[in-house]
């Protein structure tokens, strides 16, 4: 497969990166020469200095051989028109970055595929929802919907007096069929946990359940839960004011912000939320705005390190519920380590998005795990595939890889040993990232 990327920011260089560990054929364009810097003697993939809307400098790249021509520079328009020519040039599918929410709305879609624009990211949009996900079940370090809210997808920090603490895998205490834990985060490895692993006091465990027992894995795990009215934004980007617009009907809201006229931008399209015109990272502008009153607080600056500080800081303030954005990858194990709350990344869930569609058809959905370095993948059992001749138990996966759970007919099941997955199942799978492409055979 090839793939043009145009744009070598963060999310284009952390996408190629991603996608030259595959069997790809991967070229990244870009108008700056040191933004490309020494990428193609590092990873195995071309790189170009050329402009994106460029005639020329397309054509010169490849486009019109290419499978996917995804343009991600910090320009909604560069992007869309560069998608707009490569479509005319002939490659087969294009992805645009976007930064008009309006542009996602689904009676849009049609109009945009037939200019020969496929699909549009939003990344802050993606990002938003991660916050309001997190703030809605906020004894959870992270929370996502699996098969279309069939199973759920629950990771949860163990703390002292936890029920499952120091109980290994094979002494049936896990055997009740409510929840299954697929991994563990133990400092900086990700477990796939066997017979003789146990769950510690620290460890970030990962569990896959149905909704009906949430209830039940909350008190085994021993979290408490906690109603959440007052939230404080750090930062008033696109992230802050798409979060706030929808969570400014169930929560009190308050937005700091260091810029004036975004602060007006923000009074304006957040008519609900108070904007305050400071210094978020100033500790006597949030002792004044109340931070010791707030059950959480959300860090959502474009600068990493004062993100992590001020949760930090807001956890000293006695602020339980805390989420940091975090787009230095090379920070989010120092951020998890300090125990800071959820922490976020956008190039992870826009890598994730775009992952998604490079892989086989058999792969109906892929959700990105940031601290834990895995994904959880969701697969479609194929008539006559590897995955349906044996149990489970005889399978023989990839060490790396546990099936946490199916759904059959639209019901969530858990899975264990002696399951038997069938043609038609919906197959739910944690799985370190380079395995992904060793699954697949299991389910063509």
């Amino acid at each position: 497969m090839r793939i043009v990327i145009a744009g070598a920011g963060e999310v284009g260089t952390h996408l190629a990166k991603l996608l030259s560990r595959e069997d790809m054929e991967i070229s990244l364009l870009d108008e700056s020469a040191d933004r490309l810097g020494d990428l193609s003697a590092n990873f195995d993939l071309l790189t170009k200095v050329g402009n994106p809307t460029s005639i020329h400098d397309l054509r010169e790249i490849g486009v019109k051989d290419c499978d996917l021509f995804i343009s991600v520079t910090p320009s909604e328009t560069e992007n869309m028109t560069a998608c707009l020519i490569a479509n005319s040039l002939g490659a087969k599918r294009t992805l645009a970055r976007i930064d008009n929410y309006e542009y996602l709305l689904p009676e849009n879609k049609q109009f945009f595929e037939k200019m020969g624009l496929n699909h549009l990211i939003y990344p802050e949009v993606l990002a938003a929802n991660e916050i309001e996900e997190s703030l809605r079940t906020n004894w959870m370090r992270y929370h996502l919907h699996l098969c279309q809210g069939a199973l759920e997808l629950c990771v949860i920090k163990v703390r002292e007096g936890a029920k499952i603490i120091g109980q290994t895998f094979a002494s049936g205490v896990y055997s009740h069929g409510k929840y299954r834990i697929v991994a563990i985060k133990r400092d900086q490895e990700t477990i796939i946990p066997r017979g003789g692993d146990t769950v510690e006091k620290g460890d970030m465990v990962y569990c896959v359940c149905t909704k009906e027992d949430m209830e039940f894995m909350r008190e085994e795990l021993g979290k408490s839960k906690r109603e959440i009215n007052n939230v404080i934004f750090f930062g008033g980007g696109r992230i802050a004011r798409k979060a706030a617009t929808e969570l400014q009907g169930e929560m009190s809201i308050k937005i700091i912000e260091r810029d004036r006229e975004l602060c007006y931008t923000l009074s304006d399209k957040v008519p609900n939320a108070l904007v305050i015109h400071a210094d978020g990272s100033d500790m006597a502008v949030l002792k004044e705005e109340g931070i010791q009153d707030a059950d959480a607080f959300v860090a959502v600056t474009d600068n990493s390190e004062a993100n992590i500080f001020a949760c930090m800081a807001a956890k000293r303030f006695g602020v339980r519920k805390t989420i940091a954005e975090v787009e230095n990858l090379d920070y989010i194990p120092m951020a998890e380590g300090l125990d800071i709350g959820a922490v976020l990344n956008k190039k992870t869930i826009t890598a994730s998005y775009i992952y998604q569609m490079l892989l086989d058809a058999s792969v109906r959905g892929i959700h990105n795990l940031t601290s834990a370095d895995a994904e959880i993948v969701e697969f479609y059992a194929k008539e006559g595939s590897l995955i349906t001749r044996r149990k489970v138990r005889d399978m023989n996966l990839p060490d790396e890889a546990n099936i946490g759970g199916i759904v059959r007919a639209g019901e969530g099941i858990l899975v264990n040993g002696e399951t038997q997955i069938i043609a038609g199942d919906l197959v739910v799978v944690f799985c370190k990232n380079h395995v992904i492409r060793n699954l697949e055979r299991f389910f063509k």
